[in-house]
């Protein structure tokens, strides 16, 4: 027992090791210069003093900043410069003296400029994201440090693998597939182990965001939409013109992404509710097990859809309330593409959590009936 405890760790290693190498190595892709960046880079900088600033006598601001600034990183680290700071929503920030900032520095022959490209947000960001996940381990116990295992290992596989798949060629819906199959096995087995119950859940998740994919390609084939109809498809157009990436599959593969946590989530909850019931019950039939995983899934699947038309809805927020104070004609509404975009996002991923239970039902009863069912059928 003991030597198999330790090979199991082993092998584990071996294969974390092994998995790190080869994403390192395959995120080694030559990434086409989208944008001039020459001369050009962003550095952390510190306030020192408002030289000049934009406050009117009304308490409006208008115009830049000037202002100088302790260069913290790169080659200017620990010179003082001088910087315009815009004016802006999207970029710039109002400046104060010991405000930490990152800044734009360009050189231009023999000149360089500074100007503040915004506010240095990473160190709260570090403590918000080191703050989830330390509360994830305590309250979670150890499923909860293997859940925050699980979803470091997820960003993990969107950069390293998800990412440089389909920058070398390969269409987003299909590596959307390899890598939700990837991480679905991962978070499996972190939080539950090889059992029965871990690959019943694997393979009802997989039938679950399949079904999802499938419902959005048909729904999007009806009403004439693809990912060509997304609101930054010039972007994306230039994107395309310049990798190898087919961006028209882009919108699928977000939708197979967005419906896996809750696709997840609802096939461990029917599995692993029926092998609660076997494990006290084992005399049960298959068919009162599936019914049993039929009742539970039920009851999740209602909250579980309106939860995920709810984040779509939320996301897209902005839009709806545009639509709203516009007042826009029915017709314009229901036929327009950022609408008929959110209504697809919403109803597939939905679609898969509905699917999702009469699946994971079914692989349940017949996984843990299948030694006794000459006698109960």
């Amino acid at each position: 027992m003991i030597h198999s405890k330790w090979f199991r760790l082993l092998l584990v290693i071996v294969c974390i090791v092994a998995g790190g190498y080869f994403l390192q190595s395959y995120n080694q892709v030559d990434k086409p210069q989208m944008v001039n960046t020459d001369g050009r880079t962003f550095e952390k900088a510190q306030v020192i003093e408002i030289i000049q600033d934009n406050v009117q006598e009304n308490g409006s601001r208008v115009g830049d900043q000037i202002v100088s600034l302790r260069i913290e990183s790169g080659v200017h680290a620990g010179k003082t410069v001088q910087a315009n700071c815009p004016n802006g929503l999207l970029f710039g920030t109002v400046c104060e003296p010991g405000m930490e900032v990152v800044v734009i520095s360009s050189t231009i022959g023999q000149l360089d400029l500074h100007t503040v490209y915004n506010i240095d947000r990473s160190l709260p960001i570090y403590l918000y994201i080191a703050a989830f996940l330390i509360l994830l381990s305590v309250v979670g116990g150890k499923k909860g440090v293997k859940s925050a295992v699980a979803l470091v290992f997820t960003f993990i596989c969107f950069v390293f693998l998800f990412f440089p798949m389909i920058l070398r060629g390969t269409g987003p819906v299909a590596a959307s597939i390899l890598t939700s199959g990837i991480v679905l096995a991962a978070t499996m087995y972190l939080i539950n182990g090889w059992s029965k119950k871990s690959v019943t859940a694997f393979l009802a998740t997989l039938g679950g965001i399949l079904t999802a994919g499938i419902s959005a390609i048909i729904f999007g084939q009806a009403v004439n939409l693809s990912g060509y109809n997304v609101s930054n498809i010039e972007s994306l157009m230039f994107v395309a013109q310049n990798t190898m990436i087919d961006i028209g599959q882009i919108l699928f593969a977000g939708i197979l992404f967005a419906s896996l946590g809750a696709v997840m989530d609802i096939a461990m909850d029917v599995t692993s509710a029926c092998a609660e019931i076997e494990k006290h019950n084992p005399q049960i039939s298959r068919k009162a097990l599936f019914q049993a995983g039929m009742n539970v899934g039920r009851d999740v699947m209602g909250t579980m859809s309106t939860t995920l038309i709810l984040a779509f809805f939320g996301g897209s927020l902005g839009t709806w309330v545009l639509d709203y104070v516009y007042d826009l004609p029915y017709l314009q509404l229901i036929n327009s593409n950022s609408i008929g975009i959110e209504i697809m996002k919403g109803f597939s991923a939905s679609f898969g959590v509905i699917f999702t239970v009469p699946i994971a039902a079914a692989l349940s009863a017949f996984t843990w009936r299948k030694e006794n069912s000459k006698k109960q059928l």
